[in-house]
């Protein structure tokens, strides 16, 4: 079998490096890491320089892509900028490449209760949801695409889930929030992620069709912050009461805020921002079933994948990197 060349752009990224591995680790593909700065290091994977909401630049980099993963992520504008201009190269390239776009739950906005593909595309919630949307209405006329909808991406190298988290849940500023945590945490690991990608890019039915990525036995926030807290060895679990997480919010995270701006991000505890707590209540539970029964996506238990993010976190990770918005 001849190795299909895969560009993946975004491939700096926490996501992206896990794809690109997951790729070189394959039988049949070839991955190119589409990056705005090539760096050192990358060993025998191709860089190719790329701005990804440059339609001239994005010509150029995909002009011999039998694949492409498209996992940008960034601000809103870059989200619809990156999408706008594909939107416009795909159609104008001389072979039509199996195109992988990773989009978010967030599409689904303030729907609450078990989602599924069908579901309507909110994007009421944020800025970041509403790119989203966005960017899946400017890429749906592509002929040979597939939309990857993942939940809360964690595991090793997860700067936001498993390293900012573990940090607060360390510190014991975050644990049990009683029924401020009792929404859905809809996890998938990375690596879980980055084989969904490698399936979507082989399977012919996944054109055309979106799928939700999330596990099965998805836990509450109070579930996925006490057993994380256990493989970190926070024990026994904290309880964080009302009144505690209302001055985390309203005094404590303002404060340590300003003090980031003083005297840099990295160098003071994280703060503990409004959207993390809204999302920790928000009951949307991710319907994984296409994705499993069309392409034969299979999750890890929760608890490997907790060990394997704690075991990423006690070896250290750059801190300053994870800090929230």
């Amino acid at each position: 079998m001849s190795r299909r060349r895969v560009i993946v752009l975004g491939a700096g990224g926490f996501i992206g490096r896990r794809i690109v591995a997951a790729l070189a680790a394959s039988d049949w593909a070839v991955p190119v890491a589409g990056v705005r700065s090539p760096q050192p290091g990358e060993g025998a994977i191709e860089q190719r320089q790329v701005d990804a909401t440059s339609e001239a630049s994005l010509r150029a980099a995909l002009a011999d892509a039998d694949g492409i993963v498209n996992c940008i992520a960034g601000a809103a504008d870059t989200i619809t900028a990156n999408a706008r201009a594909l939107a416009a190269v795909l159609p104008q390239l001389a072979r039509t490449p199996r195109v992988v776009h990773l989009s978010s739950m967030a599409v689904y906005g303030s729907a609450v209760g078990r989602v599924d593909e069908d579901a309507p595309l909110l994007g009421d919630l944020d800025a970041y949801g509403a790119a989203k949307v966005a960017a899946e209405r400017l890429l749906a006329p592509l002929p040979n695409l597939a939309i990857l909808r993942p939940g809360i991406v964690y595991g090793p190298a997860s700067l936001q889930w498993s390293g900012l988290l573990g940090d607060l849940l360390l510190a014991r500023r975050l644990g049990a929030l009683g029924a401020a945590g009792n929404g859905c945490c809809n996890l998938v690991h990375v690596d879980d992620l980055a084989a969904a990608v490698r399936l979507a890019l082989e399977t012919p039915v996944a054109a055309g069709r979106a799928y939700n990525l999330g596990v099965d036995d998805a836990p509450t926030w109070n579930g996925y912050f006490q057993h994380y807290g256990e493989a970190l060895g926070v024990t026994p679990p904290s309880t964080i009461s009302t009144l505690r997480l209302q001055l985390e919010l309203k005094l404590i995270g303002p404060l340590l805020k300003v003090g980031e701006l003083a005297v840099g991000a990295g160098r003071l505890p994280p703060p503990i921002r409004p959207w993390l707590t809204r999302l920790c209540r928000h009951d949307l539970r991710l319907d994984g079933r296409r994705a499993a029964t069309e392409l034969g996506v299979v999750h890890r238990p929760v608890a490997t994948g907790l060990r394997e993010a704690a075991a990423w976190h006690r070896s250290g990770y750059p801190r300053a990197a994870a800090r929230p918005a």
